[in-house]
Formats: structure tokens, sequence, C-alpha cells
């Protein structure tokens, strides 16, 4: 009989449903209840395409003994992190702070007043490798909750005062200069790692926000090494296998430092942030294989995680079934030489192997090899690559695929418009473009409310419950104002104007300028949430900063401008001891130094070839986050525009920044050495 999650709307939640669990979502009434039956709570916290949430539901929450002893002495609470960030962030933060180390799942166990006591990530069903099992945890934490419960509330108690104590020191509240950034960029080199790329050693992470930054620093100060660290990462980063090379798009991470076997998870947001890092990169540098990789990454995000209504599902799981009913992580993406030669026959499955880095051995389980790019281009016969690409492709669409989580989250799908806008603008696809209207489209329609307040997430067309946090208005704004540049059209910049306006008033400090993950009127949980690193995402803080900057920039705003750089002060504090976890944050502040510049182009239809030239050579500009407008001359689209004539009759762009304007140009090339930084 299914539990009170058959109701939820996030897939997470219903991969537990029909679990002997009786799981409470989390609400004000589970922990009413724990109240009432004087008993903890546990909280487990995980997401749908995380491997080990999946391996300990399998293990101990399908269990019929686990759930009689759970039901019989706990309320047990089930959280989907992508849903809930503000309750996985609070007590993710205990989790670390306790055991110098976190994770999902996550399971914490909590007073009715929903204090943490204890904390563990995966629990094995019997003890192993030193790690209790889930059951002697679960006898033990009951036993000290009948016996010692003075004890508990002591220890619950210190948890919660520390954790009030760990306010953030936002530096002094100004905005980073060139010494912090030089700073910054000298500490990313001496955690470079020059023979493979990337940035520390196992497992290695793609460093989207970093890359930005070294693209931003290159273009306004010339600096050689950071546009060759972004390169080389990004280039091997694309031959490794961490990358689909069959069917594009990038998994999670890469279990080893060499970037050969990745944790098989496809995130929304990682694709989203790399495409752009690529299409970027592309801008720069007019390199064939980063024009590839985000093209491909674009076709996948559409091809693969777009939902009928339009927008982007959070994810792909990381496990599918190997053909024998086992789900397997990785199964859908591996080959052995045998597989190989049953698709292609001997002699091409030769010219695959050596193409794709596939080996006797394996590179991955059970002689198994993630496919890779080992051999330059060039080196093969190209016509005859593109078949064993085409047929190996189409092999694979015969194995199961891997479940999607169809929830789709706002923040995320922020990126991804801003991403999909971009690489459509660049690459002449206006179906990409498309596609980015068509999920903002899905945003105004069932994300936003009357007053502009964001939901997080919907599902099958129906709007969740959950309030957005801060990196939903933020990552939103910021998908808005990259789509109100590439069409043309102001609503998406009165969009975003209305987001930022949220973020001035319900997430910002007013005495320090220091950001909250959540609103002031949000629920209350044991503590206000608060975090400016960037991690697998920009964090909700820097995100803000660089949309109320490019906001500022169009408007001429000045509280948006004095709020990006207050909110900066937090990178002039961790840019030059940590930037490889403010990297976001760093590139925002490279804008701040570079003006932002503001591009005006006027012209007399937007299909106007000449306006069309002026435009596409505007968005191909480099300066650090310009922001560019586009119309006919007296149109009250965008502000940028007033009083903007024509040149001679002709299309003209004007660029201005930090109050002066250099003379409108009607020529394209003049315009493009203006902006390249």
């Amino acid at each position: 009989m299914p539990n009170r999650l058959a109701h939820e709307t996030s897939p997470y939640l219903l991969q537990h449903a029909d679990n002997p669990v009786d799981w409470w979502p989390w609400s004000s009434e589970a922990f009413e209840e724990a109240r009432k039956r004087n008993v903890p709570v546990l909280l487990s916290v995980g997401y749908s395409s995380c491997h080990w949430c999946h391996v300990m539901a399998h293990e101990s929450f399908e269990d019929e003994q686990t759930a009689e002893y759970l039901n019989a002495h706990y309320v047990s609470v089930k959280v989907d992190r992508e849903e809930r960030p503000d309750v996985d962030a609070v007590y993710m933060e205990a989790v670390q702070a306790a055991t110098g180390q976190g994770g999902w799942p996550m399971t914490v166990f909590l007073t009715p007043d929903a204090e943490p006591f204890y904390f563990g990530t995966y629990f094995p069903p019997g003890p192993r490798q030193g790690m209790p099992s889930f059951r002697q945890v679960l006898q033990g934490v009951h036993q000290a909750w009948e016996e010692r419960r003075d004890e508990v509330a002591e220890v619950a108690g210190k948890i919660v005062r520390d954790l009030a104590g760990r306010e953030i020191s936002y530096g002094d509240a100004q905005t980073p200069g060139e010494e912090e950034l030089a700073q910054a960029l000298l500490a990313l080199t001496r955690e470079y790692d020059p023979q493979r790329g990337g940035f520390g050693g196992a497992p290695k992470f793609p460093p989207s926000m970093v890359l930005e930054f070294l693209l931003r620093h290159h273009a306004r100060t010339g600096a050689e090494g950071a546009l060759q660290m972004a390169q080389d990462t990004c280039e091997r980063m694309a031959r490794g296998g961490m990358y689909d090379q069959l069917g594009g798009g990038f998994a999670r991470y890469s279990v080893d430092r060499d970037w050969v076997v990745p944790h098989f998870e496809k995130m929304l947001y990682d694709n989203a942030l790399l495409c752009r890092v690529y299409a970027h990169l592309w801008r720069s540098t007019g390199s064939e294989l980063a024009r590839r990789v985000a093209l491909e990454t674009a076709d996948f995000m559409v091809r693969e995680l777009r939902t009928s209504e339009g927008g982007f599902a959070s994810a792909l799981d990381a496990d599918s079934d190997d053909g024998t009913g086992r789900h397997v992580e990785g199964a859908y993406y591996v080959w052995t030489p045998a597989q190989l030669r049953e698709v292609l026959g001997e002699e091409d499955a030769e010219l695959a192997a050596r193409h794709f880095g596939v080996t006797e051995e394996g590179t991955f389980e059970q002689g198994a090899s993630v496919l890779q790019l080992p051999v330059r281009d060039g080196l093969l016969d190209a016509e005859k690559v593109a078949s064993i690409h085409e047929r190996l492709l189409a092999a694979r669409a015969e194995r199961p695929a891997p479940g999607r989580d169809d929830k789709v989250v706002a923040a995320w799908n922020g990126l991804a418009i801003a991403a999909l806008a971009e690489t459509g603008a660049y690459f002449d696809r206006p179906d990409l473009v498309e596609a980015a209207v068509a999920a903002a489209d899905l945003l105004v329609r069932l994300h936003l409310d009357e007053q502009a307040r964001l939901t997080r997430t919907s599902k099958d067309g129906h709007a969740g419950a959950n309030a957005g946090v801060l990196e939903d208005y933020a990552d939103v704004a910021e998908g808005f104002l990259a789509l109100a540049s590439v069409t043309g059209e102001g609503v998406w910049l009165e969009f975003a104007g209305f987001l930022l306006d949220h973020v001035l008033a319900r997430f910002t400090d007013p005495e320090s300028g220091s950001l909250y993950d959540t609103a002031a009127d949000a629920e209350r949980l044991i503590r206000r949430p608060q975090d400016p690193t960037d991690n697998a995402a920009p964090s909700g803080w820097t995100a803000a900063a660089n949309a109320l900057l490019s906001y500022a920039a169009h408007t001429g705003s000045e509280p948006h401008r004095t709020a990006a750089e207050r909110a900066l002060g937090v990178v002039k504090a961790l840019g030059p001891r940590v930037p490889r976890f403010i990297g976001w944050g760093l590139a925002a502040a490279e804008a701040v130094l570079d003006g932002p510049r503001e591009v005006a182009v006027v012209g007399p239809a937007l299909d106007d070839e000449g306006t069309r030239a002026l435009h596409r050579t505007a968005l191909l500009g480099t300066a650090p986050g310009a922001v560019v407008a586009v119309g006919a001359p007296g149109s009250d689209e965008f502000p940028l525009l007033a009083d903007r004539p024509l040149v001679g009759g002709e299309p003209a762009a004007y660029v201005c920044r930090n109050f002066t304007c250099d003379a409108p140009t009607t020529e394209p090339d003049r315009l493009r050495t203006v902006l390249s930084g």
C-alpha cells in the first residue's frame, strides 16, 4: 500500500511511495506527529539520480523488518534536495560541521523541534569497513532517546547554537579589484593540473564557473595563462569519458584525475553551464572542438531533457538495466570490443576501438570501456568515423535508457535558457533560441505568480508547493537577460527586473548587503541558510550579483548596481583564498572592472541585414559581462535605445561604459575591435 509520498510531485519522493517505511514529506504535520508520539525524526535527503540513494533504498527502505522498526520508533521524513535546497543546505552544514564530510544520501536524526543530534550519509544493511549497519544506528539512536534524553537535548542545542554562530564574514563590502583577481588567478595556477587539465585531484568536477572567470580575465587583461588553462581543461574534458562521445552532453564528474571514468548521471545544470562555457570558448578562440561540443551539448539538452511542456528535466540517472534485469551504473554508455564487433563487424570495430580508446582489459568494470577520443582529429578517415558513430548511436538507442527526473527546476532552467539563447545566436540555430523562449514562457506561465514570486519546481505542467530560493530568482533573471539580448524583446528585461526586485526586497540584508538563500518571509528553519560559494552551480549569492550587475547596465538603476557591488564584497574576501569555489563571483567581478559595457544596436528592423550584422557582432564581443540591446530608433523596448538615432540613415551601434560613450559606428569590424575586451 502506498505511503504518504504517493501524492507528491517529486520523482525522487515518488520512487519511495511504495516503500514499507511510513514516509512523511517535509511538513509541520510530520514534526507534530513526532511530538505527539514522543519519538525522534529520521530525516533522509537525496535526489532521483543519486546512485547510493538507490542502493540504500533497496537495502534498507524496501526491507520489511527495517521498515517495521523505523515505523515503531521514528517519524520518517523524506526530502528531495533539489526541491528543498534550503532544508538540504541547513542540515548538510550541520553534517559537515560535525563529521568533516557530507554527501547523499544524507541521514540525520532530529528532535521533534527539528534540531539535529546525530548524522551520517549512507549506512549499509550490515556492518562494513568500520561502519555500523543501519539497523545498529537505528537501535543506538532509539536507546539514547529513551535512556539519555537530556544528553540528546544538550547535543542538539549545542549544534543549533554553533550553526547560529557561523555567520558569514563578507569582507569589507567592496568589490574585488585588480589585485584580488590577480591573486585568484595565481592561486588557480597553483592548483591547476598541467598534465591533465582541471584543478586538484580525483574526483574531478567540471570547473564551469572558474572557466568563465578565466575566459573573462583573458578578455580583459590578455593574460595568456588564463586562456591556456581554460582551453586545455575544455579539451581534456571533451576528449575524456565524462563527455558522451556518441550522444553529446556531460556526466556529473570524473572519478579519476584523467577524465576517463565518469559518475554517469547527467544533470541539467552541468550541461547548461558547460554548453555556455564551450560557446564562450569558441567566441574567444574560434576552436572547432568548442563549437562542436557547445552544439552537441545544446542538442543533447533539447533532445533528451526537454519536457512536453517546453521546460527542461533535471537529470538522467547514472544507472540503467544492463539487459539482464539488473540496474548497473553506466550500462547504457560503456562498450566491450565484442559489442563493437557485433554492431560494426571486425574491420570497423578495430577502427572504432582505436578511435574511442576501447581495449580488451577495459577502462571501467567487467572489461567494458568508457568511450573517449584519445586520437587527434584528422588521423582517421572522417567519413568512416561518422558512419561508425551513427551505427553505434543507433545500437545504443536499443539499450534500456536511464531513468529521467522529469521535474522542472526554475534555477536550472534559467541556466539552460541562457546557454541555449546564446548558443543559438552564435551558431545561427534559431531552433535553439526557440527552445530557450519556450522554457522561459513555461517559467512565466507556471512558476511565476501575480506578484512575480517564483515556485521552485513543476512537473507535468503542475507547479510544486515549494517557494523559490535565491538561486531560482538569480538564475532565471540571468536566463531572461540573455534572452533579452539575443531576441531584442524587452519583455524579458522587464521580467528579470521583477525577479531582481524580490532579491533586493526579500533576500538582501539591508545593513550589510549580504544575501540569504531563502526569503525573509520563507519557512523558518533552525537557521536561515546563507552560502556564497559556488559548487556544482553558481551560488544564489554570486548569481544574483551577476544578474543585478547586468540589469543595472541595461537600465542605469543605481540600487541594483550598488547591491551587486556590495554582494561582491564576499568575493574580495574569498577570491584570493579559495578561487575554485567562487568562480562565478570572480567572473562577475571581471565584469565590474570592465564596466560592464553597454551596447545599443539601432536599425530599421531586426531582420535588416545591417542591423543583424551589428547585433551579431555585439553578441560575439568578448568584453566581460557586456549587455546588448537591439531595436528600432525611438523604441521603448530597452532603456539603452533611448535617444539613439540611426547614423546617416544606417544601422548603428553605441558602446558606453562608466558614463562614457564611444562615437557610434556603422561598421561591424570597428564594433568588433571596441568589444574585444
